[in-house]
C-alpha cells in the first residue's frame, strides 16, 4: 500500500525515504565491524566511530551537488560509505591495506577519496577547518559553483584557528558550511565545562555570518535543512555555520570504556529514544512505505555487504615496504645503498 504523496515528507519520494534508512544503516552496521575488528587487533592506530550520528552525515551528504568538497576531522567512515566509496575500500584502509583509499597509510582518521570530493580524515583537532576554507576558496576563484561543507566537533570550535578562518570566509565572501556536530562531549569534557557559551553557533556572529542550531537525529529534518542552506551558501557565496546537536551512543574512542565518569546509563538510555534508526524507521512504517519485515531484509543485505568488505580487507595484503616514501610529502630522502 502506497503513502498518499501529500502525508509524506516534501524533502522527498519514497524511494529516497528508504535509501535515507539503508544509508543510516550501512553506517551504523560498519561501524560496528569496524569495533569488531579493532577488538580483534586488526586496525591499528586509534578508531572513532559514529554510532548514533548517521542522520547528521546521511543528511547533510545527501544533499551535495557531485564534486562539492567534503572534509572532516576523524569519526568519517561513514562520510566516505555516504560519498560512495566501496565499503571493501573502506574496510580495507582501516586494516591498513594497500587496497584501501589511501593505500593502507591513512586509516581511520585519514580516509580520502579525492575523485568523489572527500578531503579526509584530520587527526589534529580544528586543524582541518583552515583546509576547507581553502577549499572554499579555490571554488570561488575557479568559479566552480562549488559549496564546501567542513564538517567539525564541539571541542575542536575552542581551536584558536577556527575564529580566525571564519573571519576570512566572511571577509572574502566563501562559499562554506561550517558544520559543528555536537554530540555533548569533546572526548570525555561535557559541554558546559569546556564551552563559556553553550550555544556553539553563536562563535559565527561576531564574523558577519548566518548562524543557527539545528537538530541532527531525524534524517529527514537534517536534509531540509541542508538544502535550504547549502542552496541559499550557493547562491550567495556567503559561509553559514551550523551547530547541529546529535549523540554518539559510543565512547570518544574505541578505548574509551569508561563513559559513566562523564555521563549516565539513564542519559544514554534518553538519547536512544531518539535514535536516528529508530525514529526513521518507525516514519517508514507509519506512512506505509516499509514493513517491519522490509526494515530487517534489508538489515540481512546490508550485514552481508559489511561482511563482505571485511573479508575482502582482510585477505588483502598490507603495503609494501617500498612505498614507505610514496604519496606522502616529506624531505627525508633514505641514503644511497640503506
Amino acid at each position: 500500500m502506497s503513502t498518499p504523496a501529500k502525508n509524506r515528507p516534501a524533502v522527498a519520494d519514497a524511494e529516497q525515504l528508504k535509501k535515507f534508512y539503508k544509508d543510516m544503516l550501512l553506517i551504523r552496521r560498519f561501524e560496528e565491524k569496524c569495533e569488531f575488528a579493532y577488538r580483534a587487533g586488526k586496525i591499528g592506530g586509534y578508531l572513532h566511530l559514529y554510532i548514533g550520528q548517521e542522520a547528521t552525515g546521511v543528511g547533510w551528504l545527501s544533499a551535495l551537488h557531485p564534486g562539492d568538497p567534503v572534509i572532516g576531522a576523524y569519526r568519517v567512515h561513514g562520510f566516505a560509505l555516504q560519498m560512495g566509496t566501496d565499503p571493501k575500500v573502506v574496510m580495507a584502509e582501516l586494516l591498513g591495506r594497500v587496497t584501501g583509499c589511501a593505500r593502507g597509510k591513512g586509516g581511520s582518521m585519514h580516509l580520502y577519496d579525492i575523485p568523489r570530493g572527500f578531503y579526509g580524515g584530520w587527526g589534529i583537532v580544528g586543524g582541518h577547518v583552515p583546509l576547507g576554507v581553502g577549499l572554499a576558496f579555490a571554488a570561488k576563484y575557479h568559479n566552480t559553483g562549488q559549496v564546501v561543507l567542513c564538517f567539525m566537533g564541539d571541542g575542536a570550535v575552542n581551536a584558536g584557528v577556527v575564529p580566525e578562518v571564519m573571519n576570512m570566509a566572511s571577509l572574502w565572501d566563501l562559499p562554506i558550511v561550517f558544520i559543528i556536530e555536537n554530540n555533548q562531549f569533546a572526548m570525555g569534557t561535557r559541554l558546559e565545562y569546556h564551552a563559556a557559551d553553550t550555544e556553539l553557533h553563536k562563535r559565527a556572529a561576531p564574523f558577519a555570518m548566518g548562524h543557527e542550531r539545528l537538530d541532527g537525529m531525524d534524517v529527514v529534518q537534517v536534509r531540509r535543512d541542508a538544502d535550504r542552506i547549502i542552496a541559499q551558501v550557493r547562491e550567495t557565496s556567503r559561509p553559514y555555520c551550523v551547530e547541529v546537536m546529535n549523540y554518539r551512543f559510543v565512547g570518544h574512542g574505541a578505548a574509551d570504556v569508561s563513559q559513566n565518569l562523564y555521563r549516565t546509563d539513564e542519559e544514554v538510555a534518553e538519547w536512544r529514544n531518539r535514535d536516528p534508526l529508530r525514529i526513521h524507521g518507525d516514519r517508514l512504517i507509519r506512512e506505509d512505505i516499509a514493513t517491519e519485515a522490509d526494515l530487517e531484509l534489508w538489515d540481512i543485505e546490508i550485514q552481508r555487504v559489511v561482511e563482505d568488505a571485511y573479508a575482502f580487507a582482510d585477505s588483502s595484503p598490507e603495503p609494501p615496504l617500498e612505498e614507505v616514501y610514496e604519496h606522502v610529502y616529506t624531505d627525508m630522502m633514505p641514503e644511497v645503498g640503506h
